[in-house]
């Protein structure tokens, strides 16, 4: 499991959520970013960990557009991704449970 990749609040996984979709680049990356999730990525976050999902082959790069250079899932990031946010579910739906439980 990649959970030392993909961790709540790590760039990666918000990166590999904007990517499923569809293709984007940095830009478009960083605004669907702030709009979902709330976070804003600096530069040297986002790259860094465009760098390192494309490194482990979660993510490729497509052909450049003008100046832009988008990004897409691969089919072993599509994966990971679906388990990783299964497991955040399933700890979620307990800790919210748990919480329920509590006086």
């Amino acid at each position: 499991m990649l959970v030392t990749l993909l961790q709540r609040g790590d760039p990666g996984l918000l990166v590999l959520v904007s990517l499923a979709e569809g293709p984007k680049h940095g830009y478009a990356l960083t605004k669907d970013i702030e709009r979902f999730a709330g976070v804003s990525l600096g530069p040297g976050s986002l790259y860094g960990s465009i760098a390192r999902l494309e490194a482990r082959g979660l993510i490729e790069p497509l052909p450049a557009e003008d100046r832009r250079n988008p990004y897409r899932l691969t089919a072993n990031g599509a994966a990971a991704l679906r388990d990783e946010l299964k497991q955040l579910a399933r700890t979620a739906a307990l800790g919210l449970a748990r919480l329920g439980s509590m006086p």
